[in-house]
């Protein structure tokens, strides 16, 4: 069996979509096919941007041709001009996002959480709450400050189980209500993160002049991060897990 046919079959036994971890992970299952290179996850990568019948619907997620348009019916889409507004595409960036965080975080070695009413929701075709590490929050702090934070999008807690990092995705709601979550947890020392498309940068550099920020801002308490960046920041990730040693 040949690299490419072997990518498709893994691909097809994952439901006809997968990110590069997953192709990954599994690639090696197929005994008929044999990796004759140092660089096989390098190959792979060529292998799903090239291939006839293989698409790309965002950087390190690819699907066959063949599902298309069962993945289409499941909400599952490449995002264009028609679509990006639709409820569909904003439901699947919402959870595909914090499912690539869960996933940063866990490759980190970071215990991560996703808020019990997002359990449900797919990272593809995984519920997020079989990708997070954490059932229940951590009682970090006093009840009502954990309340206030157990709906965060998704956390990532340190070994001692204090939060390290706080992330909120802000497709299409209005990015205040996260900083203001952000602003009751101020006292905590853990980065607070907004991520949403590049477009929507000016609005949160508004927001955060607001007078109620002032502490999170003029203490740098809150950063933005783009949609772009995080999915190459997963594709930069995923390749430092393929490397025998990291500077």
């Amino acid at each position: 069996m040949t690299q490419a046919l072997a990518v498709i079959e893994t691909i097809d036994k994952l439901g006809g979509i997968a990110t590069l971890n997953q192709i990954n992970q599994h690639i090696f299952e197929i005994e008929e096919c044999a990796w004759k290179t140092k660089t096989p996850f390098a190959s792979i990568r060529r292998i799903v941007q090239l291939t006839k019948g293989i698409y790309k619907i965002k950087p390190g997620l690819y699907a066959l041709e063949s599902h298309r348009n069962q993945l289409e019916n499941d909400g599952i889409m490449v995002q264009n001009d028609k679509n990006k507004d639709s409820e569909e595409i904003k439901t699947f960036n919402h959870s595909y996002y914090q499912g690539l965080l869960l996933e940063i975080g866990k490759m980190r070695h970071l215990d991560t959480f996703v808020p019990n009413q997002d359990k449900n929701k797919r990272f593809i075709k995984t519920p997020l709450g079989k990708i997070r590490t954490l059932q229940s929050i951590p009682q970090y702090s006093y009840a009502d400050l954990v309340d206030r934070s157990s709906t965060i999008d998704v956390i990532w807690f340190n070994e001692h189980k204090m939060p390290h990092s706080f992330y909120e995705i802000e497709h299409s709601t209005d990015i205040q209500n996260s900083l203001l979550k952000f602003n009751d947890l101020r006292d905590f020392s853990a980065r607070m993160v907004i991520v949403a498309d590049e477009k929507r940068y000016t609005e949160f550099s508004n927001k955060m002049n607001y007078a109620a920020f002032n502490a999170l801002r003029e203490n740098k308490r809150v950063a933005f991060l783009s949609y772009e960046s995080l999915d190459k920041q997963y594709e930069q990730e995923l390749q430092k897990q393929n490397m025998n040693f990291i500077l």
